[in-house]
């Protein structure tokens, strides 16, 4: 017994329960957990720990014998009054002591300062490293890098807002900065400790640089994924990626700071811009309301524009600072320098709407540029704006990317690479935000901006923009930068929430004006928003449900939807195609006989989704498919709803849900054409409660396509496009099928709050066998030769400057 090394690897006090202690570590199988304080005994509860990736990260603890554990201790209020705390394996009548601590060493640890490291990155030979995650405290948490012998080494952190983290702990308990990203310089040893100390409080944290343990990781990661690529693709195509793979690791992602003055336009590209002549040379009006702005901020403001490289433009500049404003003497001396800025004095104070209008009438402009009083744009932006107008003259609205700046204007963070127009994400979110440009003939159609709307007054004029033109552009280049500070929205979310309210008021506004019957709600963080569309009836749905045996699979799927579901008017039509087994078809017996929404159909040719996903819709009597798998699991009662609510939008053709795997990780959030060669789900394996780059796995939005795992569709649509694509029996025949339907004119809708569990195509298997392989490779030369376009022009709902080489919406490497 007790085979093989037990023991805790780390512990920490639960979050929102500072009574909770939990140690994660190493168990014998068949053992329990026994718990004393001093000699009284007190209740460990055990859970099995499921960690990401955890199949390539065994180490000698691993063996059949034994398994990793969390253990929960809930502490008693009268702590102090122990000794000792610990923990026994209990075996076979046997103990053996697992765990034990001081009461006293208990209690520091208690109030120590919490981290999470969420990634860990050695680069330049091991002699620098970069670190990403949180540390919270009541107070800002202190971090510090030493050596292995405790000398401090060269480091730079910044600290940023995560309030994902805050409101994990009670109110107060957590500092609002408590994200890092740290970098390391000049380690020179195998190894370093991040010391992390708040309230005279420290906990520590050992980072490993050895390059040969780190190297073996790496070159058995890399072997597995090759050995399942060269089966898959080939080995023409592993060739190809490992060469585009080398190329990448020459120039390895660098930190954004370093990425953007790389991508921003050089000196001698600036040079051309100047000398450049248009055919069309629009005037652009920017304007700015103006509050007590610090003198600092408004010079570097005004220089931004200055700079531009097209200089056909004039600063409108409304200061609503009142009569006794103190940053009028530095206004005066601004416009006497420069004739194209019009100052706007007001006698009385005014709120950002009014203050804005106030600049808006001044504006002589053929085009409307928006910029607050404190940010900066690139010296490239009106240019970028003019050419993109040169090149579609219909254009009347312009958005660009846009990225954080410091304080003191010399550090870049958080970029916000957007995709194409996308309405969706828009009713979401004010993705759009910053740079945003408006023709002034549609601004006059629109109105100005609403001083009900104060403090999402440009969220509501951009919708009521966006409901009178469809000549959308987007530039994918950050023309913006958007300087950070305690007082923004951006940073400090809970002192804005009347802003947040009046966002939740325009995107009500904006389905009202467009006769949609919906309501709408906060979403899960402060200017997200969550819509919920009202319906007149409910319309049958036809689930249709390819299976082949696997009837524990189907039955979980049926039975999910029949206990769960608060929609009830559906029909099942379950398509055989060729079980083996007898026990299968009397379960289809059983179920016809018990379920009367269940109707069987039966396919007798050999295997080709595409086409048994069309003989089953043939038999279909609802408005409304779902095409569903049958290792699917229906998680939250709405699930229907929540599809069928955007569904029967007249100009959404699919709608996809968010898919699990067993352990809670993303299965599906949406699909990219790009990612993989061909395409790809998005930020696949993200961790349960992670949201995504720019919270988008928890947006609803608009893609390019979703998965058919869980897709409901217009029958009308998919009657519309001649169904799913023959051609593509088993691989991408969903993607074709979305794009077909986007090609038509409809939308294809990601749901975030329709939920399933997806055990991830347990009937098919993996592409094995010979047979398989070459199939798999003929159905990607079919897919390039049907949309061969975006695949070289790119997935408009992506953004160019975000890498296809992962599904987390990272950069692009240099």
């Amino acid at each position: 017994m007790f085979k093989g090394q037990i023991g805790v690897i780390s512990d920490r006090f639960y979050l929102t329960d500072s009574d909770t202690y939990i140690l994660q570590g190493i168990f014998p199988a068949a053992g329990e957990p026994e718990v004393y304080l001093d000699r009284q005994q007190i209740k460990g509860y055990m859970t099995e720990w499921k960690e990401k990736g955890s199949e390539e990260k065994n180490t000698e603890q691993d063996t059949p014998e034994n398994r990793r554990v969390i253990v929960s201790i809930h502490l008693p209020e009268n702590l102090k009054q122990y000794r000792i705390l610990k923990i026994f394996v209990a075996e076979n009548n046997r103990k053996k002591l697992w765990y034990s601590i001081k009461i006293s060493d208990l209690c520091i640890r208690k109030q120590q300062p919490y981290y999470f490291i969420e990634e860990v990155t050695v680069f330049n030979s091991g002699k620098s490293c970069e670190v990403r995650g949180w540390a919270a405290a009541e107070e800002k948490v202190t971090i510090l890098a030493r050596d292995s012998k405790g000398k401090e080494l060269p480091c730079s952190v910044r600290y940023y807002s995560r309030m994902d983290v805050v409101q994990l702990y009670a109110e107060g308990q957590a500092n609002e900065k408590c994200g890092f990203d740290l970098t390391v310089n000049h380690i020179g040893t195998s190894s370093f400790t991040l010391e992390f100390s708040a309230s005279g409080c420290r906990n520590y944290y050992s980072v490993k640089t050895g390059k040969m343990t780190q190297a073996y990781r790496k070159t058995k990661r890399v072997l597995k994924k090759s050995i399942q690529y060269l089966r898959n693709y080939g080995l023409k195509q592993l060739v190809k990626k490992a060469v585009s793979k080398v190329r990448v690791q020459k120039n390895q992602p660098d930190p954004y700071n370093v990425w953007i003055k790389k991508h921003l336009p050089s000196s001698a590209q600036l040079g051309i811009q100047r000398k450049t002549v248009f055919s069309v040379q629009p005037k652009f009006s920017i304007v700015v309301p103006l509050y007590k702005t610090p003198e600092i901020y408004l010079r570097q403001m005004v220089q931004s524009v200055q700079n531009q490289t097209y200089k056909n433009w004039e600063l409108c500049l409304s200061d609503g600072s009142g009569k006794d404003s103190p940053i009028k003497e530095v206004l005066s001396e601004l416009a006497a320098e420069d004739s194209r800025i019009r100052i706007i004095q007001n006698d009385r104070p005014l709120k950002i709407a009014d203050n804005t209008n106030a600049a808006l009438q001044e504006a002589t402009g053929d085009y409307i540029a928006f910029l607050d009083h404190d940010d900066e744009l690139t010296p490239n932006a009106l240019f970028e704006c003019v050419q993109a107008v040169n090149q579609n003259p219909d254009i009347e609205a312009l958005y660009s990317d846009e990225d954080k700046m410091s304080m003191e204007g010399n550090s870049f963070f958080e970029p916000h690479m957007k995709p194409d127009f996308n309405l969706d994400l828009l009713q979401t979110v004010n993705y759009i935000c910053h740079l945003f440009v408006v023709k002034k003939e549609l601004m006059d159609k629109v109105g100005v901006f609403r001083t009900d709307y104060d403090g999402a007054q440009d969220y509501d004029f951009i919708l009521r923009c966006i409901e009178q033109t469809k000549h959308i552009h987007h530039i994918p280049k950050v023309l913006y930068h958007w300087r950070s500070h305690k007082d923004s929205t951006a940073e400090n979310p809970e002192s804005k929430m009347y802003a947040f309210d009046a966002g939740q008021r325009a995107v009500q506004a904006h389905f009202d004006r467009m006769g949609i019957r919906a309501e709408v709600f906060h979403g899960e963080f402060p200017g997200l928003y969550r819509t919920r569309y009202l319906r007149d009836y409910d319309p049958l749905i036809s689930i249709l449900i390819p299976n082949k045996d696997h009837i524990e699979d189907l039955d979980r799927c049926i039975q999910s939807i029949d206990k769960r579901s608060s929609y009830k008017n559906y029909e099942y039509i379950i398509i055989e195609n060729n079980s083996d087994k007898e026990e299968t078809f009397d379960y289809y017996a059983k179920l016809e006989k018990t379920n009367p929404k269940v109707r069987m159909v039966y396919w007798k040719e050999g295997f080709n989704y595409s086409a048994i996903t069309n003989y089953g819709a043939s038999f279909a009597r609802g408005e409304y498919l779902l095409l569903l798998n049958n290792d699917t699991e229906m998680l939250n009662p709405d699930c229907l709803e929540e599809l069928l609510g955007y569904c029967m939008r007249e100009d959404v053709g699919a709608v996809g849900a968010r898919l699990y795997y067993e352990d809670g990780t993303i299965q599906h959030a949406g699909v990219v054409i790009g990612f993989g060669g061909i395409a790809g789900h998005c930020f696949v394996q993200q961790a349960k409660g992670a949201t995504g780059y720019c919270h988008r796995i928890i947006c609803a939005q608009d893609y390019s396509a979703v998965t058919a795992a869980c897709m409901m569709v217009k029958k009308s649509a998919f009657d519309q496009v001649d169904g799913l694509y023959t051609g593509l029996a088993v691989a991408f025949n969903d993607i074709d099928f979305c794009l077909r339907l986007g090609k038509a004119g409809y939308r294809i809708v990601y749901n975030p709050y329709a939920e399933l569990y997806h055990y991830e195509s347990k009937s098919r298997g993996l592409e094995d066998t010979p047979e398989k392989i070459i199939r798999f490779q003929g159905e990607i030369e079919t897919f390039r030769e049907r949309w061969g376009a975006i695949l070289e022009n790119g997935d408009p709902y992506y953004n160019p400057n975000l890498t296809l080489d992962s599904q987390d919406f990272s950069l692009k490497s240099i």
